[in-house]
């Protein structure tokens, strides 16, 4: 495994990618102490494992529903698990959740129409909101764990995946399979997040100077968005 997998690694507590994740974290436990309780939490994407990894597992203050393609069984007393698209939540009613939350996702949807359709639905069914995603500008791209992935030309992206590893995928040596890997991930800009986001403030992470990933925040008491 590569230097760069083992700092991506999302199973290691102690990879960079896990530290970052519990540090951002803490700032959205701030935020979440202004709500009153019980909060009812959509997790976009999420896993038990995520939860339980930052003590939220068996909480009476808190219901989280993970939505997922497909659902799971779940043996914990304050998370669900549904089936769903992040692009058509017509399933919940408007303000149906007091927050909605998600940790790289948005960036899975292949095309900026989707992204702002997530957003769209998001700032619909909940009354506030925690979106996180990877920053375009940022060197390192988080999925292929390669050094300016993001920045090569598609055609060549393609021709690499289909005769390396990538991070966890590939190779593929079925074209289609591979373009559709490709194609699937469209890490986006501030001013898209702000676009698809337009009342949230957007809090940007940094690292070693440069700016790792962008947080899509509103409707928490105090945000004036």
């Amino acid at each position: 495994m590569g230097v760069f997998s083992k700092l991506a690694q999302v199973d290691n507590e102690r990879s960079l990618s896990n530290r970052f994740r519990s540090r951002r974290f803490t700032y959205f436990e701030q935020l979440f102490s202004r709500l009153e309780g019980p909060v009812s939490i959509l997790d976009v994407g999420g896993t038990v494992r995520f939860w339980e990894c930052r003590g939220w597992t068996g909480r009476e203050d808190v219901n989280i529903t993970l939505l997922n393609l497909f659902s799971e069984d779940v043996e914990v007393s304050n998370i669900t698990s549904v089936a769903g698209d992040a692009t058509n939540l017509s399933q919940y009613e408007d303000n149906h959740f007091d927050v909605v939350f998600s940790n790289s996702v948005i960036e899975h949807l292949f095309t900026f129409e989707n992204q702002k359709a997530m957003a769209s639905e998001v700032q619909r069914v909940g009354k506030a909101h925690w979106i996180q995603t990877p920053n375009y500008w940022f060197p390192f791209e988080p999925h292929f764990h390669w050094l300016g992935w993001h920045w090569y030309p598609r055609s060549l992206r393609v021709a690499a995946i289909q005769r390396f590893k990538c991070g966890h995928r590939g190779p593929y040596k079925d074209r289609k399979e591979a373009e559709e890997a490709i194609d699937e991930v469209r890490i986006m800009t501030r001013s898209e997040l702000k676009i698809a986001f337009p009342g949230s403030r957007i809090w940007s992470e940094r690292l070693a100077g440069l700016t790792k990933s962008h947080v899509a925040i509103s409707g928490f008491p105090g945000e004036d968005g």
